[in-house]
């Protein structure tokens, strides 16, 4: 049947309004962004095995390149992005890499890497950069505990996500930049552990970025959570032998986004069928009355039935 022309026309007017406020934002926050300077890290060795010693050298690696870009920020008196660094440089956490500009970028390891047999990797969405790990990094806690031993969960921020109010998180520019470097940390994660069963955890934009690096990757699952979308119709489309899941909880605003792509003369914006949509394929899991930010809340539905997930196992109703 084809699409009432007033719920097309409405659909593009509400997806008219949110280019119209990712175009307003920035220009109205502009003044109020500042740039931390950081010193460009030493190039790492690709990990090609996942040993004590192999890892101790490249969590040495990334705590040095901590501490440089903590020196540069407390030379140039940004004293609360210090502050953070000196905590991120604590021997106690692990990081695979990192680096301080633009936003920063970081993929720290919850758990034993050289033991584990399931590994999730977390990818963000919109507006998560160093000034706003905390949630990327309570998440990341509280599925190592749901887990326990034999996993490891990586909080992979690896690519320079875009700002909720600007125009890039409605496109896919920012997804095709990161999706290579995703595609390349995985397939080195499978050469360093390939008995280990590695799931893509894909939060909001960050479900676009999992999505253009899906084909051909050696994992178990894609899961799909406060997805804005993939940018695919089906997710047959996403070309993956992975099994792809989604899920939203009942609170979580993306519901209300156009699940739709308009090209405009300037860009096409959107990203197509919703994952949680029956048309799409993909397999649902309960996610709980959660809102956009709460999927890895402490006791949620949804935080269970991902380490259900992540471990081979059926997730449950409720």
């Amino acid at each position: 049947m084809a699409p009432h022309p007033r719920g097309s026309r409405l659909r593009r007017a509400l997806l008219g309004a949110l280019v119209t406020a990712s175009v307003a934002g920035p220009i109205s926050g502009a003044a109020r962004s500042t740039a931390v300077p950081a010193p460009a890290p030493a190039a790492s060795a690709p990990l090609r095995a996942t040993t004590p010693a192999a890892l101790a050298e490249r969590y040495a690696a990334g705590r040095d390149a901590i501490r440089a870009a903590e020196r540069t920020a407390t030379r140039d008196g940004h004293r609360w992005r210090a502050a953070m660094l000196r905590a991120m440089a604590d021997p106690a956490r692990s990081f695979l890499f990192f680096d301080g500009r633009d936003g920063g970028r970081a993929a720290e390891v919850f758990g034993d890497l050289s033991q584990a047999e399931r590994i999730a990797v977390l990818v963000p969405g919109a507006d998560t950069n160093l000034d706003r790990y905390g949630l990327l990094r309570g998440g990341a806690l509280r599925l190592a505990r749901k887990l326990g031993d034999r996993s490891a969960i990586i909080a992979w921020l690896g690519y320079r996500t875009p700002s909720t109010t600007s125009l890039e998180a409605l496109t896919l520019d920012r997804a095709d930049t990161a999706a290579p470097d995703l595609r390349a940390f995985v397939r080195e994660l499978s050469t360093a552990r390939p008995a280990a069963r590695i799931s893509l955890l894909c939060h909001s934009y960050g479900s676009v970025v999992c999505a253009r690096a899906a084909p051909g990757l050696n994992v178990a699952d894609i899961v799909l959570y406060g997805s804005v979308g993939t940018a695919a119709d089906t997710a047959a489309a996403l070309r993956t032998r992975a099994t792809v899941w989604a899920g939203r909880g009942t609170a979580d605003w993306v519901a209300h986004v156009p699940h739709m792509r308009l090209r405009l003369p300037f860009a096409t914006i959107g990203f197509g069928t919703d994952p949680v949509s029956p048309g799409f394929g993909a397999r649902l899991f309960a996610a709980g009355d959660g809102g956009h930010s709460d999927y890895l809340d402490s006791g949620s539905l949804s935080l269970r039935n991902i380490a259900r997930i992540v471990s081979g196992q059926t997730p449950a109703d409720a």
